[in-house]
């Protein structure tokens, strides 16, 4: 095909190109963290700069070249946000591993990416040396911290001469994370340089995260999980300050951060969001400065995106996946539709939201045709664009089952969307419940379910039934008094769900299983109570 050349520069895209803008204009910027210590530790974007170069010189005498994979185990702080930008900086991969899987997890995942060195937190320890006789290929353990002890080297003694950076292709692997395992072993997914950017700046828009210099960001989401939505990465490309909450993220110590450093800015999943609503509806406390708060992970219920509306912080729901970088829809009201009530602007904001730009995204049916936007027809999301993976680390068998026969990425989320394009996922593909031929969506029991004001958190699951096939069951997790089984019901006809869609029976439990990620274990819950319905009677 004959086309006209353009007369652009031909310019590799890099994530250490952020960091370094950051330097020369936004020097004086402060990075603050607390550490596992409860220490606040104040540093600037310059002097992130200096270390990061000179991360780049201690890892370079280790032996670490381009292509090579830098594993870490850690928290929201300075130093994890130093290799954030030197390990690919430098050519190298830099492997984000979740501390909150099971050891056997983590083991398989640092030898399956044949990670050369590991960084990790000092309070991970003891994991570490559990983990230490399984790993085939670390050759540099590394804690994260001034000191280490014996057989073990200290950050701070890494640190070298400063390096310069290497530039490889933008197509070149950045970063790897994988998938949580829910089912079967973890799978690896290999970022660019060119996706994590195009990513970073797309999810940057207005109409996104609407980041800016004037920020004060706080990612609550761990910097382990999904490149921390790739907030590190957009705070430093328009220089915000960030203020990274090491590993305790109870309301309280959130509270004392958002206030004390002026946070304007914070994302993180619905679980630690339905905490904080707690607390401050317990203690009447209002946030200083906090105006905008993306929630993400999973579907927020209407009930908590209403309570900090009407705090006056404004609610955008995120969606993404590992496989997808992770960003791909985001929630904002349309200009023309500003206009609504605010009843309606918080069943808007319910929704999961629009697609991002440059990601095409289809709900579709079996054969792969889009289903109508009604916001009734229920398919699968199916995704395309440059920062959505086109296959597995490592995982043939994987990849063939991940991807449409027209190379469409196959998420397993069910949803349904409107005619203005918003999104709404209604379920995983695993976890909608089919009774009697008909489907019942567990993530819209669940979230009517967490607006009872004397329910803390609901899971609904599905299980076995003699003649329907399957029916739901409602975990509940009570606020204070317990509800009775017909308040919950009733409860739920009000909310529109017909008799037929209602639980069949709740349990109500101190707490819910939660995978590494905060979601609701739904696969434990439903092996717990597999036997419920099986002596039901047949009328």
């Amino acid at each position: 095909m004959d086309f006209l050349p353009s007369t652009m520069m031909d310019e590799d895209l890099n994530l250490w190109d952020f960091l370094e803008r950051a330097a020369e204009l936004f020097g004086k910027k402060e990075v603050v963290s607390r550490l596992h210590t409860g220490e606040i530790h104040r540093t600037t974007y310059a002097e992130v700069y200096r270390r990061a170069r000179r991360l780049m010189g201690g890892l370079k005498a280790l032996g670490v070249g381009v292509g090579d994979r830098v594993a870490t185990l850690g928290f929201n702080h300075f130093r994890h946000l130093e290799a954030y930008f030197a390990v690919p900086g430098m050519g190298a991969v830099l492997h984000t591993a979740n501390p909150r899987l099971s050891p056997r997890e983590i083991a398989y995942i640092l030898n399956h990416a044949e990670d050369k060195v590991l960084l990790f937190d000092p309070q991970l320890m003891p994991l570490v040396e559990a983990l230490r006789p399984e790993l085939k290929t670390v050759e540099h353990l590394v804690v994260m911290d001034e000191k280490a002890p014996e057989g073990y080297l200290s950050y701070e003694e890494v640190l070298g001469e400063e390096a310069d950076p290497v530039r490889v292709p933008e197509k070149a692997a950045c970063g790897m994370a994988y998938t949580t395992g829910t089912t079967g072993l973890p799978k690896g997914v290999v970022y660019s340089h060119r996706a994590l950017v195009l990513h970073t700046l797309a999810a940057s828009l207005e109409d996104g995260t609407a980041l800016s210099e004037k920020d004060s960001v706080l990612p609550v989401v761990p910097m382990f999980h999904v490149n921390a939505w790739c907030l590190p990465y957009a705070a430093t490309l328009v220089g915000a300050k960030q203020v990274l909450p090491g590993p305790k993220l109870d309301p309280a110590s959130l509270v004392e951060l958002f206030d004390g450093e002026g946070v304007t800015f914070t994302a993180g999943v619905p679980t630690v969001w339905l905490a904080l609503a707690d607390y401050l509806e317990n203690t009447g406390h209002r946030l200083k400065t906090l105006r905008r708060l993306v929630v993400g992970g999973s579907a927020a219920p209407r009930s908590l995106v209403e309570r900090f509306e009407r705090m006056g912080i404004e609610v955008r729901q995120g969606y993404g996946l590992t496989e997808t970088s992770p960003v791909v829809v985001i929630n904002v009201i349309k200009s023309y539709l500003q206009g609504l009530s605010f009843e309606e602007k918080i069943t808007l904001k319910a929704k999961t939201g629009l697609p991002v730009p440059l990601v095409r995204l289809r709900v579709a049916d079996e054969e792969g045709r889009p289903v109508p936007k009604d916001g009734k027809t229920l398919g699968e999301v199916q995704l395309k664009g440059p920062w959505i993976t086109g296959s597995y680390y490592k995982n043939e068998e994987a990849t063939r089952g991940a991807l449409t026969p027209d190379g469409w990425f196959r998420t397993g989320d069910i949803a349904v969307w409107d005619e203005e394009g918003y999104l709404e996922i209604k379920d995983r593909l695993k976890d909608l419940i089919k009774s009697g031929g008909e489907w019942i969506s567990s993530v819209d029991l669940e979230n009517a379910l967490m607006g009872h004001p004397k329910v803390k958190e609901a899971a609904v699951v599905a299980i076995p039934h003699p003649r329907w096939q399957e029916r739901p069951l409602a975990v509940v997790v009570p606020r204070g008094e317990k509800p009775s089984e017909e308040e919950l019901r009733e409860h739920l006809l009000k909310a529109g769900f017909a008799k037929w869609q209602l639980p069949d029976a709740f349990v109500f439990v101190e707490e819910i299983p939660r995978t590494s990620a905060g979601k609701f274990l739904k696969r434990a819950l439903r092996e717990q109570y597999k036997d419920l319905f099986h002596d039901s009677s047949e009328g």
